[in-house]
């Protein structure tokens, strides 16, 4: 059996606890599921949208006829519109982020 990654391996928790916070909502049924499996395809557009950034830059060269021309590479966005549909989905779903009891190192 092949050795998981550690972007799947991360994918996989990424799943499981937003089907958990699922259950501890009592938001239960394929309808959800279903909701949760496109949300994880949209994280792994986001990962590939990040790599391509990545890899290419914010910037890209695109030949013409006129000559070689410097473009925005439209990964970045579509990265931003992935991102705010990640997001909504997320609303849509009830799921919130984990509060914490603020014990973080921040003085005022």
């Amino acid at each position: 059996m092949p050795k998981k990654t550690k972007q799947k391996i991360l994918r996989d928790e990424i799943q499981q606890d937003l089907l958990d916070q699922l259950e501890r909502n009592g938001t239960v049924g394929a309808y959800y599921t279903d909701m949760i499996t496109d949300y994880m395809k949209l994280w792994d557009t986001k990962n590939r949208l990040i790599a391509d950034i990545e890899a290419r830059g914010v910037t890209v060269e695109s030949v013409t006829q006129a000559g070689i021309n410097i473009k925005r590479n439209d990964s970045v966005g579509d990265l931003l519109k992935t991102n705010a549909q990640m997001l909504k989905l997320l609303d849509s779903l009830g799921i919130r982020p984990a509060q914490t009891d603020g014990g973080g190192d921040v003085e005022m």
